[in-house]
């Protein structure tokens, strides 16, 4: 089973820089073969009784069975990644602030946590350097309070490309 679901990461490796048709038509060709034969492997564990079916494979096996066609849109629609990481990466701050603020000793010191971890995905997302980001916001904070807009992360890093250039 691990062996078919990196044959069909390596096929998704193949197609950087492909269009999203192109995209389709590869996993359709070379994944989708792979995926079959997978499904047709997982019928043939339960069929001959090879899993027990509440063993924690036979779960696993059952959850593919049951969500095959969620799991397979990436062969039948354009544009559908094959996995759902970027929104896990992009949640996890957001699941660790959350159990980490139980242990702010006030609200306001969990509000301020909220803003700078606000501040810092907009940096991570812009490119921006937070670090920087934060070190300008402090020993600038007159022209901060001035002029807000333009230290927005997406306007900060327009203006450290210019300098830079």
């Amino acid at each position: 089973m691990l062996e078919a679901i990196g044959k069909v990461y390596g096929y998704e490796t193949e197609t950087l820089g492909m269009g999203a048709a192109d995209r389709l038509r590869h996993h359709q060709a070379n994944s989708g073969p792979v995926i079959a034969e997978l499904y047709r492997w997982i019928e043939e564990q339960f069929g001959e009784k090879l899993v027990e079916p509440n063993s924690s494979l036979g779960q696993a096996l059952r959850y593919l069975q049951r969500h095959r066609k969620e799991l397979t849109k990436f062969l039948s629609l354009v544009k559908i990644p094959l996995d759902n990481n970027a929104a896990e990466r992009a949640l996890k701050p957001v699941v660790l602030m959350r159990k980490n603020s139980m242990f702010y000793k006030s609200e306001h010191g969990a509000s301020i946590s909220d803003l700078l971890m606000s501040l810092i995905e907009s940096c991570r997302l812009n490119e921006v350097n937070a670090w920087h980001y934060l070190l300008t916001l402090v020993s600038r904070a007159a022209e901060v309070r001035k002029n807000p807009s333009a230290f927005l992360p997406w306007n900060y890093r327009r203006e450290e490309l210019a300098r830079a250039a």
